[in-house]
This record gives C-alpha cells, sequence and structure tokens, in this order.
C-alpha cells in the first residue's frame, strides 16, 4: 500500500534509493537531521551521512503508517537490508518549511 505523503516526505523517501546528495536537495539550506545519536546540519553534513550510511549498509525502506502531531509529520518505516538488527520499524519525524525539510529525526 502507497501511502499519501506530503511532498517533501515522498521526495525523501525516493531520493533515499538514490544517494546522498538526492536526499540532501529535499532539505532547507540549514536543516537539521538527527540520527543514531548524531545530529548533521546542513545539506552537505545531510549529503555526508546519507553517503556513508548507503555505503555501509544497503536497506530498502517502505513507508508503513503516518501521524500528523500539529506542526510535525511522524511516519513509521519498515526497513530491511544488511544491518545489524533486520528488520526493524523506525520512526521518522520530520518538521517542514514550505516544500522542503527543516528538520529530521530517526529513532527506533
Amino acid at each position: 500500500m502507497v501511502l499519501p505523503l506530503p511532498k517533501p516526505i515522498a521526495e525523501y523517501f525516493a531520493a533515499d534509493a538514490t544517494d546522498g546528495t538526492a536526499v540532501a536537495q529535499c532539505f532547507t539550506p540549514d536543516a537539521v537531521v538527527v540520527d543514531e545519536k548524531q545530529e548533521h546540519r546542513g545539506r552537505d553534513a545531510i549529503a555526508r551521512w546519507k553517503t556513508e550510511a548507503s555505503a555501509k549498509y544497503d536497506y530498502v525502506s517502505e513507508p508503513i503508517a503516518i501521524d500528523d502531531q500539529g506542526g510535525r509529520i511522524v511516519v513509521t518505516a519498515h526497513l530491511t537490508g544488511n544491518f545489524p538488527g533486520s528488520p526493524v520499524d523506525l520512526r521518522y519525524d520530520f518538521t517542514l518549511a514550505g516544500d522542503a525539510i527543516a528538520r529530521l529525526e530517526i529513532v527506533p
């Protein structure tokens, strides 16, 4: 089942299957990503984060639920791949600014 995701979030999940540069373009210039308790600020840092994660692990993420929490949109995605603990469901907590992502926090 394909979830109806807001455009910037749909673009993020589509780019997630490609490369770090494509992922970084989904964000505002000063956006923040928090993943594995590490903060990545700005498009260059976000591109490096995604490129390094993709080099380390092969995975597929499938959004399975969405919850609008008034200013934040939480997407639960099912990830499968060659990483420890696979498969796993992760929560992607997005804050949008117009047609881009201003903040993303990824947590189990």
